[in-house]
């Protein structure tokens, strides 16, 4: 599922305007694993030691490429609600110019409330995640 929205802020609003429609965090999660369900993931061989990110009890890998001065970004985990994350993740970030993504915070999950609904590790993974997606776009931004 790629989605693509005009602006980065527009993409994070609309993940924002989602998850006001559940009521209860049940239907929110099960939302997000469903958005995992979706996720198109990154091929067998691309599920290596080069792509893992560290720092996520969960196995996760990402990938990026450049597209004509934009990163796109390719990640898959063993676990269907970090795909999920990935796919939100995915959502704001992939196709986004290196400067777009270094200066966009993840702020979206604070408004939608997610942080607080994250057991500790799941947090520390997702920071891991964004951390590795600004990772990539500084590499981008640098010709690295």
């Amino acid at each position: 599922m790629n989605i693509t929205f005009a602006t980065i802020e527009e993409a994070k609003q609309s993940i924002v305007d989602e998850f006001s429609l559940f009521d209860d965090w049940v239907d929110r999660y099960e939302y997000i694993i469903e958005l995992g369900k979706g996720l198109d993931g990154l091929p067998e061989e691309c599920q290596t030691e080069q792509y893992r990110v560290k720092g996520c009890q969960s196995q996760v890998w990402f990938r990026a490429q450049d597209d004509a001065g934009r990163i796109v970004y390719e990640a898959d985990s063993d676990a269907m609600i970090v795909r999920g994350l990935i796919a939100l993740l995915l959502r704001v970030y992939s196709g986004r110019l290196p400067d777009e993504i270094l200066s966009t915070p993840p702020d979206f999950f604070d408004a939608i409330e997610l942080g607080s609904h994250l057991s500790g590790n799941r947090a520390n993974g997702l920071r891991a995640m964004v951390n590795h997606i600004h990772s990539y776009a500084s590499s981008f931004k640098d010709g690295t």
